[in-house]
């Protein structure tokens, strides 16, 4: 039987997502068309794209994201959004994102070093200080908006390894909701830095910022664009001309990279490095306290903090998808594809496939084995996946250690962000006992 194409365009409408994630439809067509063809209707100013094959079940999504060589990053990059010009798709295919081995390695290697071992070793205790640090500072409230507190950790963990400056850390907040949340109208035009309380630095980077956001012949500006992150960029080549010898952008600049390909760099960085954490650590904890049985289990059995951590990322993963580009025909799970047809693999589907997770709808923070897929899978396994675990851990631990009988406020429900990009929270309301 035929598929209700509308019924399948839904996964791609951003709408759908302020409601939430669509596991239930996910569910649904893994079981009739574990590959299926969505179309991409306009959405607002947004005109409409080509389409693409969604890609649904856990094995076929691991793949795709191992099979660089049938499904490139770099041909039409990672979002499913084509770039507006030739010139805009030159300059993203110069981020490690969008790159395929062997370039995509040589650029890995270099940012490598920010996440060894040794470095998140020498990280952990101040991590850990910081966390500990925001939930103190909240605590006599006995109420908060989690999302505030939560974005708070991921800018202040990236300025320290980027060596952004304390007073500029609202710059790396601001650039995140213009790029990742541009689907939804509360963020699209974020300002919420105070120019006067920026650095010089800071301020002469906000004389670049673009004031259009839309192109002469009245096309939304792509926010992802070199001329939409003028004013970002400009930042970046500035702090990296001050003297720092040991810091990541010196190091960077050191290795050779090109104007272009330093400046993706620290977009990954300001954005893509922020957005796990932000996004992670709220709809975690929402998640979590969504199942009063398990917030009971990991008070009591705090060792299971790790665990809890993986199956939150399960439940809830910061990121929905990521597209590819077939390279030639080829087929997955006996669907035909056709080479330059836009492939897009959806973890939040592949994280509940039951052919992978025993009962995947229910929450258990005991969980183990847990496959999921929220940092990707591959040679773009996420580089930072190891930070962004320290701190979830963190904050998880001085959440449920200082603030005692912790719970959703009933009268203020949280607001979903609208992208069907980043699974993220706008406010989460919680309150807790003394």
């Amino acid at each position: 039987m035929a598929l209700d194409q509308a019924r399948v365009n839904r996964i791609f409408l951003p709408g759908t997502y302020a409601d939430g994630v669509p596991y239930g439809l996910f569910r649904e067509l893994r079981a009739e068309a574990p590959v299926c063809w969505v179309e991409e209707p306009a959405v607002g100013d947004w005109p409409a794209g080509s389409g693409y094959w969604a890609v649904l079940r856990h094995a076929d999504v691991k793949h795709v994201l191992r099979s660089p060589e049938l499904f490139s990053s770099h041909l039409g990059a990672t979002q499913i959004r084509d770039p507006d010009t030739p010139a805009d798709l030159a300059f993203v295919r110069t981020m490690m994102l969008n790159q395929d081995p062997p370039d995509h390695a040589r650029l890995r290697r270099i940012v490598a070093a920010a996440f060894s071992p040794r470095a998140l070793a020498e990280l952990a205790a101040a991590v850990d200080e910081r966390a500990r640090e925001l939930v103190e500072a909240v605590r006599p409230a006995g109420a908060a908006d989690f999302t505030t507190v939560a974005a708070d950790l991921p800018v202040w963990t990236l300025a320290r390894v980027m060596g952004v400056p304390e007073r500029d850390r609202g710059l790396l907040l601001d650039w995140a909701n213009r790029v990742i949340g541009y689907q939804d109208a509360d963020y699209a035009d974020a300002r919420t830095v105070d120019p006067a309380a920026l650095t010089d630095l800071g301020r002469a980077a906000l004389a670049h910022r673009p004031t259009a956001r839309t192109t002469p012949d009245g096309r939304p500006v792509n926010p992802r664009s070199r001329a939409a992150l003028a004013d970002m960029f400009a930042y970046a080549h500035a702090l990296a001309r001050r003297p720092a010898p040991d810091g990541l952008l010196a190091r960077t600049l050191r290795a050779g990279l090109t104007a272009e390909e330093f400046e993706t760099m620290f977009f990954l960085f300001a954005v893509a490095g922020n957005e796990t954490v932000r996004n992670g650590l709220p709809g975690g904890l929402l998640t979590l306290l969504g199942h009063p049985d398990q917030y009971r289990l990991l008070c009591e059995r705090p060792e299971l903090t790790s665990s809890a951590v993986e199956e939150m990322l399960r439940c809830w993963p910061p990121v929905v998808h990521f597209r590819r580009t077939a390279t030639r025909d080829t087929r997955i799970a006996g669907q035909p594809v056709r080479r330059g047809d836009k492939v897009v693999v959806y973890h939040a589907s592949a994280n509940r496939d039951g052919a992978v997770f025993p009962e995947p709808e229910r929450f258990d923070v005991s969980r183990t084995p847990n496959d999921h897929v929220s940092f990707g899978y591959g040679p773009h396994f996420c580089v930072g996946a190891q930070l962004a675990r320290l701190q979830l851990r963190s904050a998880l631990r001085h959440l449920l250690d200082r603030l005692p009988g912790l719970e959703l406020d009933p009268d203020r429900p949280p607001q979903r962000l609208e992208s069907n990009f980043q699974n993220g929270l706008k406010s989460l309301p919680v309150r807790w006992g003394a």
